[in-house]
């Protein structure tokens, strides 16, 4: 019972951390590693095939492994970052909720680059 429950919620926070790599309001690599913390106490062969997808590999595998991000792939994440919170941003309906964006893409800025560490190569 318990392993089907965190099977399950493994998938439904993978597919959340999917949605989010559309939709700038869902955080992608928080969901992401909910599944690999799922995965890891309900099933090695999800777990293992978790860490084989591209979106593993690209959002959560340097961070999950060394706590680290390098300096190049910031970038390329900051970069899809604007882009999306940019589009979200100019089609949003209310002022506020422009604002609420805007201040939400400076934290995720600040984070990224003075909070998580760069990966040393």
């Amino acid at each position: 019972m318990k392993n089907l429950l965190f099977t399950s919620l493994g998938f439904v926070s993978f597919a959340l951390g999917a949605i989010g790599v559309l939709l700038p309001i869902l955080p992608t690599t928080p969901f992401l590693l909910l599944s690999g913390y799922c995965f890891a106490r309900s099933s090695k062969k999800f777990e293992i095939w978790l860490r084989k997808t591209k979106l593993y590999k690209f959002y959560v595998a340097d961070y999950a492994e060394s706590k680290t991000i390098s300096y190049d792939r910031k970038k390329k994440i900051i970069w899809q970052i604007y882009l999306l919170m940019g589009i979200s941003i100019f089609v949003a309906p209310i002022l506020w909720a422009k604002f609420a964006l805007f201040l939400l893409t400076l934290f995720i800025t600040y984070y990224l680059f003075r909070v998580i560490p760069d990966k040393k190569d």
